[in-house]
């Protein structure tokens, strides 16, 4: 069976060629033209515009094309007013003839911007990942000194509290002695000479034997007090215990909030920070002393922080009502992962921030109050350090919790 298309058909076709074509002009040079116009404030090069001319010019003579085919009277005028138009664009494309260079060059200097892009942003990935490592290392040196001042006083101030301290057990002893020993002369010689009654009267012996045990009872629970403290800065800077050790994380917590009594006290323009311990029965924590002390100092300081903003805001009775308040809790998860929350009931973050907690240099606080790193650290700490996750929650007015879980045993990490 033979096929042949009649001239009508032939005639179409040609027709429904020519306007594909038209269209496909009147896009590319549509694009280029818009293109330009976009960009005209960083100035209009005239080659390019020649081109989207030619472009445009193109479309038009073929759109004259199917319109004549379709019967446009004096369609062969205009076809040639087109042609002419596309022969006059084309002679000044012509007269660029020093551009063609460029024009030759445009996809390899579109492939080196691309290049040079993406070579900026990885400039400014590196630059962003330098700072952070320049400021943690900051923050390592900081705590590292801190660590060796502390334990510097510690181990000055433990010789001779320990000297004062275990004295005090003889004072004391000595003193019930000499008491004993003035009861006795008065129940034997109830009937003093004058100058030995007048002597007694000015030194008030009476009251003196009543507050001479209350004043060595005092000084040895100021000697206790000052041995915990001692114990508990030893216990935070544990220069000893920089790799990985088992320890009793109660410790470490307890020794953290020693550092922080002062911040915690009572003041003269806001009441004291309550401290709630809700310990589980954990067995000991296979981790890094130091650093978890770090992280727990890091988030218990922002917890006070934001305690303090709170106060400021609210008035006497709703700070009565709703007093400022830390709860630290531990507990054992099923999967053998220790699990320490810190809670606080200050002003919370904002919901629309809390996905940028952990950034690098980013803080919620006044300029010049916080670095932005310190939660940064922490979270690295916990999770590329420990294993383990490091989440905040919190509800803007109503408090922040952060909830730090780590393995019980890192071996099994360690190994991988």
């Amino acid at each position: 069976m033979n096929h042949v298309l009649d001239a009508d058909q032939i005639g179409w076709l040609i027709a429904g060629e020519n306007l594909v074509i038209s269209c496909c002009y009147f896009i590319i040079g549509s694009v280029i033209g818009y293109g330009v116009w976009r960009n005209r404030q960083a100035g209009v090069d005239p080659l390019v515009v020649t081109v989207a001319g030619i472009f445009l010019s193109c479309a038009f003579g073929h759109g004259l094309h199917v319109v004549g085919m379709l019967g446009l009277v004096n369609s062969h005028f205009w076809q040639a007013i087109a042609d002419l138009l596309t022969v006059a664009i084309a002679l000044r494309f012509l007269s660029f003839y020093k551009s063609f260079d460029l024009l030759a060059c445009f996809s390899q200097i579109f492939a080196s911007k691309i290049e040079l892009e993406n070579k900026n942003q990885l400039l400014e990935t590196a630059m962003t990942e330098l700072k952070q490592m320049q400021m943690q290392l900051v923050q390592q040196e900081k705590m590292s000194s801190l660590g060796q001042l502390v334990a510097g006083v510690a181990h000055e101030i433990n010789n001779p509290i320990n000297f004062i301290h275990g004295n005090l057990t003889y004072v004391e002893e000595y003193a019930d002695y000499l008491l004993s020993i003035v009861n006795a002369y008065q129940a034997h010689f109830p009937v003093l000479p004058l100058p030995l009654h007048r002597l007694i009267e000015e030194v008030d012996l009476d009251f003196l034997q009543e507050d001479l045990p209350k004043i060595l009872n005092s000084m040895k629970a100021g000697s206790d007090r000052i041995r915990q403290i001692v114990i508990s800065l030893r216990n935070f800077s544990r220069l000893d215990e920089a790799e990985l050790k088992v320890v009793n994380i109660h410790e470490g917590i307890d020794s953290t909030l020693m550092i922080l009594h002062h911040r915690l006290q009572a003041k003269p323009e806001r009441p004291e920070i309550k401290v709630i311990k809700d310990y589980a029965n954990l067995s000991e924590v296979e981790c890094y002393p130091s650093s978890l002390n770090q992280v727990m100092l890091n988030i218990l300081t922002n917890a006070i922080d934001t305690l303090e903003e709170k106060i400021t805001q609210k008035s006497h009775s709703e700070i009565q009502d709703n007093p400022p308040q830390i709860t630290v809790k531990t507990s054992l998860t099923a999967d053998k992962w220790v699990e320490i929350t810190i809670e606080d009931n200050g002003v919370g973050i904002p919901e629309q921030l809390q996905p940028r907690i952990f950034d690098p240099f980013f803080t919620t606080k006044p300029v010049g109050k916080g670095t932005g790193i310190s939660m940064s650290i922490s979270h690295q700490i916990i999770v590329e350090r420990h294993h383990g996750k490091l989440t905040c929650l919190s509800t803007f007015g109503q408090g922040t919790a952060f909830v730090i879980q780590i393995p019980l045993k890192q071996n099994a990490y360690a190994l991988v």
